[in-house]
């Protein structure tokens, strides 16, 4: 087969395309919801943040098979001129209901439900688990770092280490979102308007005849800018030739940023930097420290008064390494009007569209517990929030979206509204989701949902 460069329709598992030319044929097309939920959280996580919504629209709107596309299929010999000829005038023209991103879930309640014509709503399937289930990893990730810092900035050193550039990109957005001050990350900074952050690597000083010669170079380029990175020999001698660099830049009117730790024993040497640049006068020079970190790492840090004023984090967040996949499902409950629903032992489902009610605490403001009902019922309590909304109607999404900094907002105050126990790092608790009486008597396995 001749290799070319394909289209994001053609992001689909095979069996989703041979579904849909046995659907065609048999005149089996009539409108169908899908649900996308995850039905169990992964390990240690009290809640998951939702992102990735403003991808899965953008791409349901564009979504088309390019002129390449068919011709590779073409060239499989499994599909029929029949099948061909309609993807070739393939658009999706569903309507889509859908959580804000930044909203907090939990275990079986539906983030997104897409209502289209039947083979429409199959073909997206993988794109949209994909893109979810990615991103909503990543926000809770960063959000989990963000606790663990308690009130320390973090920033995302992820890119070289994150499996591809596309989540690469995506782990920025996403860490934004979970509360992440800025990334590493140029192209993503461009892509989503966030701040870039940045220090230097060991080949920089390396590439120097002294670890100070190689400062200095930096300082004059960047003299109001710079964060030196002192462990590349020794680490005391490098801070000490960046206590001399920030005298100098002092002389010329301007202030060192920072030093950056990325080795060794980050509790100790953070104190060791820190009494050498008190003892210098230069007690606004910040300790960034990097290398490994994770939440937990972070957490030990922040608990033993580490006195470090920034974060940067790679590798362990920008592949969520304690908890790399969910199991996120995208399953359909009705077809033609009917309700359908999956019976298999453990995996049954609830059929028909939903509807998720966020419940609070009168006294304290803080989420009491969630509430599962069909999309059409009354409220199942007084001042109960739905969270599932319409984004997209024909194909077409509906008014604005949220910006990336009010989906941040969203996702902090969300965070905000949990309890204590559920964002614990280790063992935490979850939010009760309570499912109505209705959906219950509708399911055959309603205790193993």
């Amino acid at each position: 087969m001749t290799r070319f460069d394909p289209s994001d329709a053609l992001y689909v598992d095979l069996y989703q395309l041979t579904m849909a030319q046995a659907y065609l044929r048999s005149g089996q097309i009539a409108e169908a919801t899908f649900s996308l939920f995850v039905r169990n959280l992964p390990p240690d996580r009290g809640f998951l943040l939702f992102a990735g919504l403003e991808d899965v629209l953008k791409y349901l709107e564009e979504l088309r098979f390019t002129s390449g596309d068919l011709d590779y299929l073409r060239s499989t010999g499994q599909f029929g001129d029949d099948f061909i000829e309609y993807l070739a005038r393939f658009r999706f023209t569903g309507s889509v209901r859908a959580m804000d991103e930044g909203t907090a879930f939990f275990a079986n309640e539906p983030m997104i439900e897409v209502t289209a014509p039947v083979i429409e709503g199959q073909i997206v399937e993988t794109f949209l688990i994909n893109q979810v289930n990615m991103a909503s990893l990543f926000a809770t990730k960063a959000a989990r770092v963000v606790k663990a810092a308690g009130g320390t900035g973090v920033a995302d050193f992820a890119a070289r280490r994150t499996h591809g550039t596309d989540a690469g990109n995506k782990f920025a957005r996403s860490s934004y979102i979970g509360g992440f001050v800025g990334t590493s990350n140029v192209g993503a900074g461009a892509r989503y308007g966030i701040s870039t952050i940045g220090t230097m690597a060991h080949s920089f000083i390396t590439s120097f005849d002294s670890e100070l010669t190689a400062f200095r170079a930096y300082a004059d380029a960047f003299p109001d800018s710079a964060t030196l990175l002192v462990d590349t020999y020794d680490t005391v001698n490098g801070i000490e030739a960046a206590v001399t660099v920030a005298h100098e830049l002092e002389s010329r009117g301007s202030r060192l940023v920072g030093i950056r730790l990325d080795s060794g024993d980050i509790d100790f040497l953070s104190r060791i930097a820190r009494r050498m640049l008190d003892d210098a006068s230069l007690g606004y020079v910040q300790i960034v420290a990097s290398g490994g970190l994770d939440e937990f790492s972070i957490e030990a840090l922040a608990k033993s008064g580490a006195p470090i004023g920034a974060y940067g984090v790679g590798t362990l967040a920008g592949v969520s390494a304690d908890a790399p996949w969910s199991d996120a499902a995208y399953k359909q409950v009705t077809y033609d009007g009917r309700p359908v629903a999956k019976f298999s032992p453990g995996k049954a489902t609830f059929p028909g569209p939903k509807q998720v009610w966020r419940c609070f605490d009168a006294g304290n403001g803080m989420v009491a517990h969630d509430h599962l009902t069909s999309a059409d019922a009354d409220s199942p309590e007084p001042n109960a929030t739905t969270l599932l909304h319409v984004v997209m109607r024909g194909g077409t999404v509906t008014g604005d979206l949220l910006s990336l900094g009010q989906v941040r907002d969203r996702a902090r105050m969300e965070l905000g509204r949990l309890p204590e126990s559920v964002l614990e790092l280790t063992r935490p608790t979850s939010v009760p989701v309570r499912v109505s009486d209705e959906l219950l008597a509708s399911s055959p396995d309603r205790e193993k949902i």
